[in-house]
């Protein structure tokens, strides 16, 4: 029996069949053809290809992986995902080859392959993985396949990386004094790069058109989280839609507002975490075991209030020699939105049921590192 005939086989009772052995049959076949292993790796590259024609990106592929299947999983399509990169033709985005790249450099911290065990349980995590791949919806195309643009090729590399390191900083010290100090720089070099990109399509109109990019929603409390993104979002010129079933919110907008809203989300997310904690711990402190409501009413009214924080300071005036290009770019911006999800809903926050959680999460985002861009002039 030829390899590519055993992994039909396999492929045909654990990847097309439902019943409760299809599974374990499958395994066994491949189990007993070691010979089968390279064109079992050939398939994977092809389901990860086929990923790539149906809207998905490597970072949401790692993601969806990491929250359906278990580790040994995530190094498989890592190891796949790597193999397929040097055969992919398509000429891809900027952003496409940075999650790439950093799905290199994890690669290279912990360099150790998935574990093998025996052959049996390795055949059933390939499987595993395999089918989820199988079954991947098709998604909303975004810029994977877009060519370099010549104007990117200005530092912006550098000022992001500051603008994390700042923030890493801030969100790991233990002294409230110093993360404040670190965030407040932080938000400086963001607000001072949104200007210059907005006095640069002020004075030299580009072709510059709204880009978008897929951000993750973890469980738990997600809702809370995507409201928490979307305010974000809003602050920064751009729209963003939630896909709760996989995971995710799309954010539209122009690069270098999906740049400042990826690096603002992740920060005060992990402040709002922090602070979470804390407050829970003196809530245990006296007396109090109600932890999961207690962590939702605490995230929801901490999205509640930085929103409300964050549309106050997306209010500053601009310079009416702005105003038409701010209008312009944020007309771009919705029909761009409107042609990637020509259907949506609206959703209300759910489950806010616990008093002390508000207040705490409303106290705590009146802390947060949230402050007006300067005047756009």
């Amino acid at each position: 029996m030829s390899t590519s005939s055993t992994v039909d086989r396999a492929f045909r009772s654990a990847l097309y069949d439902t019943g409760d052995t299809a599974l374990d049959t499958g395994a066994s076949l491949l189990a007993a053809d070691p010979a089968a292993d390279g064109e079992l790796s050939r398939r994977g590259e092809e389901f990860v290809a086929t990923a790539w024609r149906r809207g998905w990106q490597p970072a949401d592929v790692v993601r969806i992986v990491r929250r359906e299947l278990d580790d040994v999983h995530v190094r498989l399509v890592v190891a796949l995902i790597r193999a397929q990169a040097p055969c992919d033709e398509q000429p891809r985005s900027p952003r496409w080859k940075a999650q790439l790249a950093r799905i290199d450099a994890r690669a290279a911290e912990d360099p150790a392959p998935a574990p093998r065990g025996d052959r049996f349980s390795y055949a059933t995590a390939v499987l595993d993985l395999y089918r989820l791949l199988l079954r991947l919806p098709v998604l909303e195309p975004l810029d994977a396949t877009a060519a370099p643009d010549p104007s990117d090729r200005r530092p912006e590399s550098r000022v992001s990386g500051r603008i994390r390191a700042l923030l890493a900083k801030a969100e790991a010290t233990g002294f409230p004094e110093e993360a404040e100090a670190l965030s407040a720089k932080a938000q400086e070099l963001i607000a001072r790069h949104s200007v210059d990109e907005a006095l640069l399509a002020a004075r030299a109109p580009s072709a510059e058109t709204p880009s978008a990019c897929r951000i993750g929603v973890e469980p738990p409390y997600e809702q809370a989280k995507a409201v928490l993104l979307d305010a974000v979002a809003r602050a920064n010129h751009c729209r963003a839609v939630w896909n709760k079933p996989l995971g995710f919110s799309t954010v539209v907008g122009f690069a270098s507002d999906l740049e400042a809203v990826e690096l603002l989300y992740s920060s005060l997310l992990v402040q709002a975490t922090t602070a979470m904690t804390k407050a829970e711990a003196a809530q245990r402190a006296g007396g109090r075991k109600r932890t999961k409501t207690f962590r939702q009413s605490f995230l929801a009214a901490y999205a509640h209030r930085v929103g409300m924080r964050l549309a106050a300071a997306a209010e500053t005036p601009v310079s009416d020699d702005l105003l038409p290009v701010l209008a312009s770019r944020a007309v771009a911006v919705t029909d761009r939105t409107d042609r990637l999800f020509p259907e949506t809903t609206t959703t209300r926050l759910r489950g806010v049921s616990d008093e002390a959680g508000w207040e705490e999460g409303a106290r705590a985002a009146d802390d947060a590192q949230v402050r007006s861009r300067p005047p756009l002039a």
